[in-house]
């Protein structure tokens, strides 16, 4: 399935976020490290757990790849347990970790072209395409686009998309349709994260959406125009 957006409408929706919800500062990590491990962590969970988990990993002072790889499996997975599913994230980032040292840190991985540098991400286990992309985005600063189901929910009530159409596709349409910049790309991102944490939730909360206007879905729940 092939997704066009109008140029316009997305620098529209963008634009009203931003006016709405101000600057973002996305990804919330006090390292690069640390937004590696979060992006593993928050898959399928809140960010509030990831945070209670970072707090404990930090605790301990496993916040380093070499560190979490020496770090008994038992103890990580209980600093784990508030992210949920912490056994299988236990081996999901100890995979994560084996990879990052292996190819060299920051300083080797910072050299590496964008689509190279993804392709290498994909083949870790247990990292999909949006794990990989934000990593890519808020630890690597690369202009990748980053599609959650909170951008696909949006996007879909706005009427801007049809049908679930793949990641890949999605992905690449954002990227046509906005200039490459890492920062524009961040924030974008963010905002779409808060607004889908503030009223645009599976049981939308339209009457105090600031897309409403510019949402069929909104407009018939609430009777504006």
């Amino acid at each position: 399935m092939s997704v066009k957006f109008k140029r316009q409408r997305l620098q529209a929706v963008f634009a009203r976020l931003g006016e709405a919800y101000g600057q973002q500062s996305w990804w919330p990590a006090e390292s690069r490290f640390e937004i590696l491990i979060g992006a593993v962590l928050t898959q399928n969970t809140a960010w509030t757990n990831v945070e209670r988990a970072l707090e404990r990993l930090r605790a301990r002072h496993w916040t380093g790849a070499e560190a979490i790889l020496r770090a008994p499996r038992r103890q990580l997975a209980l600093a784990l347990r508030p992210s949920g599913y912490f056994n299988l994230k236990t081996e999901r980032l100890r995979q994560l970790c084996s990879w990052f040292v292996e190819a060299g840190g920051f300083a080797a991985l910072d050299c590496w072209d964008t689509p190279q540098l993804r392709a290498a991400l994909l083949t870790v286990k247990g990292i999909g395409p949006e794990t990989a992309d934000d990593i890519l985005l808020y630890a690597f600063e690369r202009p990748v686009f980053v599609i959650d189901a909170y951008t696909r929910r949006l996007f879909t009530r706005l009427g801007m998309l049809d049908g679930r159409p793949g990641y890949e596709d999605l992905r690449a349409a954002f990227e046509r349709s906005l200039p490459a910049d890492v920062q524009r790309y961040q924030q974008y991102h963010a905002l779409i994260v808060e607004h889908a944490k503030r009223g645009c939730r599976p049981r939308p909360l339209c009457d105090r959406c600031v897309l409403r206007s510019r949402c069929p879905s909104g407009s018939s729940q609430t009777g504006t125009v």
